[in-house]
């Protein structure tokens, strides 16, 4: 297990709900420690700093540090836990898991459940079960019992799934990809442009909140108060079958890829050709690709002050929201060549050419 590899199952196999993200800033500050200097916002937001050129622009490089999960919201008298979601969640992926419930006096497991197949009629059994009828079952008869194990309103509940590398050694299977992958190339960016030198400040934020609103983004962008800012993201692979190329042309193993267009966001366009340049300087493979459906923590950086010149480089993953994802390793080693080039060409000039 090499260095990337290791970091990536360190950092995917954290708990990190919306809110609770404080296992995953640990990791982040436990591989940037002696590299950057590290700090939060308020929010507690991650940010890790290094100064390559004194004078230089601000680059701020995020990912976003929650993965979808749930909370708690009551005990029922039969000793059942009924909860709220943190983040999209698709009901057809949510029975059967098995949760962490993180409480005061520990770790408590539990499973996702609901009214079993065999008690339901011909048409119940055509319909999705809704999140709103499941429930989280601890192995407990009362609420008497869930209470004197520490469950209490408000304890996170965490997807339980081991980062595993699977029969194609490229390929990894993990929750929480989204996004701890761009909180990973955050790091390892800002840990080889330290090394080999950048003629800015690099700024390696993990953001808080980002499932819920793009929060943290908002509050870490206030407080550094970057001239550029590259969010680091999954993207959605549509190679799978179901999926139109209309709906997504994105494949894994293809290369890391730009979104020109979200629902919130659309690039800033110098900066944009700024990356299809440097990939295309590089050899790395890029795709593009468009969320009308959804956005990024792009959205909250780019409106920052005066405006943000801001672009999202991703990384193609399958089965994203769900306790179990995919991605290919060479897309992720690719992004973060791209990264580092990027950074590299970022100096005072060029940025102040972004909004020429």
């Amino acid at each position: 297990m090499d260095q990337t590899e290791q970091l990536l199952k360190e950092i995917t196999e954290a708990d990190g709900v919306p809110g609770y993200e404080s296992d995953v800033r640990a990791v982040m500050g436990r591989y940037l420690q002696g590299i950057a200097t590290v700090e939060q916002d308020k929010m507690g937001s991650f940010i890790g700093k290094h100064v390559g050129q004194a004078n230089g622009p601000r680059v701020m490089l995020a990912g976003h540090m929650d993965e979808i999960g749930f909370m708690v919201k009551l005990i029922t008298k039969e000793g059942f836990i009924r909860f709220v979601t943190l983040g999209g969640w698709w009901n057809q992926v949510m029975l059967g898991h098995r949760v962490t419930i993180k409480t005061a006096k520990g770790d408590v497991i539990g499973v996702l459940g609901a009214k079993p197949p065999h008690l339901l009629g011909d048409e119940e059994r055509k319909k999705i079960v809704d999140k709103n009828d499941m429930y989280i079952d601890v192995g407990a008869r009362s609420e008497e019992e869930v209470r004197d194990l520490g469950v209490r309103p408000g304890d996170p509940i965490i997807p339980i799934s081991k980062f595993t590398v699977m029969g194609n050694p490229r390929f990894y299977l993990c929750k929480a990809f989204d996004n701890r992958v761009g909180c990973a190339l955050a790091v390892q960016a800002t840990s080889q442009v330290a090394t080999e030198g950048h003629p800015n400040i690099v700024y390696a934020v993990g953001t808080v909140q980002e499932e819920v609103g793009l929060r943290g983004a908002k509050t870490s962008a206030f407080t550094i108060n970057p001239d550029v800012g590259i969010i680091l993201e999954v993207d959605i692979a549509g190679d799978v079958p179901g999926i139109k190329p209309e709906e997504s042309a994105v494949k894994m193993g293809a290369g890391p890829t730009l979104l020109v267009y979200d629902a919130r966001m659309i690039p800033n366009l110098k900066l944009r050709d700024l990356v299809i340049a440097t990939a295309e300087e590089l050899g790395i493979p890029l795709q593009f690709s468009a969320m009308p459906g959804g956005a990024t923590d792009g959205a909250m950086v780019q409106i920052h002050n005066e405006g943000v010149p801001t672009v999202v480089i991703g990384v193609p993953t399958r089965h994203i929201h769900s306790h179990n994802a995919i991605l290919c390793r060479d897309d992720y080693d690719q992004a973060l060549r791209l990264v580092v080039a990027l950074v590299k060409k970022l100096d005072t000039a060029t940025v102040a050419g972004l909004t020429a």
